[in-house]
């Protein structure tokens, strides 16, 4: 079986607890504001890899995952792939390594719970909680994050919630709140991480033909985004 790749990151400090190996599938149903990755969007994109690769990245970055370390699927949409995933992970699994999905919120077919219950931890993103804004954001109906949580406590899966601060979008005393209470309906959350909106992608936009539809909006202030993380409660 093969899937589709956009790209590897070996050392990976943040898209999940220790040390990682992160794997960028290819392909995204979303087209979010504030996309850091536009070139991922395409499923024609990228390129081939195969279970033995995946298994042979894990491996070479097995020494530095430890103990709380392993294999994260982002993109892209990771779960764009979802039966690629669900045979992926069995595979790591079988060899002694965790495995972790970033998950848009904005994606959902057949294979999609089997996948969730595969997998150790999944990072889930809040694009927002109102569905008309999180439409705006995604070109996306919020219909897809509610059964992708259904499915999470379902199945009991631990959970970092992750949300991209953007000025004048989301990025008030009332969100925090609007935050708070959304994921309140989650069960096993070990960790709510909010996120700096940057603009370090306008350059790819425009070497691709893309109107980057946040032109003028500034960096997230870090002293801003302290206080409003003072705020998260979970």
């Amino acid at each position: 079986m093969k899937g589709r790749l956009h790209s590897i990151e070996s050392f990976g400090a943040v898209d999940g607890p220790g040390i990682r190996t992160v794997f960028f599938m290819q392909g995204c149903p979303a087209r979010c504001l504030y996309c850091h990755n536009p070139d991922s969007w395409g499923t024609d994109a990228g390129r081939d890899i195969e279970i033995d690769e995946i298994l042979h990245w894990a491996e070479r970055g097995r020494p530095y995952h430890g103990e709380t370390g392993g294999v994260t699927f982002s993109g892209g949409e990771a779960l764009i792939q979802g039966e690629f995933l669900i045979e992926a992970m069995k595979a790591l699994k079988a060899n002694g390594f965790k495995s972790a999905i970033d998950v848009s919120g904005t994606y959902v077919d057949e294979f999609t719970e089997e996948a969730i219950k595969t997998c150790d931890l999944i990072l889930l993103d809040i694009k927002h909680t109102d569905p008309e804004r999180f439409k705006i954001i995604t070109g996306r109906d919020m219909d897809t994050l509610f059964e992708i949580i259904d499915m999470i406590n379902k199945h009991d899966k631990h959970v970092w919630i992750r949300n991209v601060v953007v000025p004048d979008l989301n990025d008030t005393e009332e969100d925090m709140i609007a935050l708070n209470d959304f994921i309140k309906q989650i069960k096993n959350i070990d960790k709510v991480e909010l996120l700096a909106y940057h603009t370090m992608a306008v350059s790819k936009y425009g070497k691709l033909g893309i109107t980057y539809r946040l032109k003028g909006v500034p960096p997230m202030d870090g002293e801003r985004l302290q206080e409003l993380r003072k705020l998260i409660e979970y």
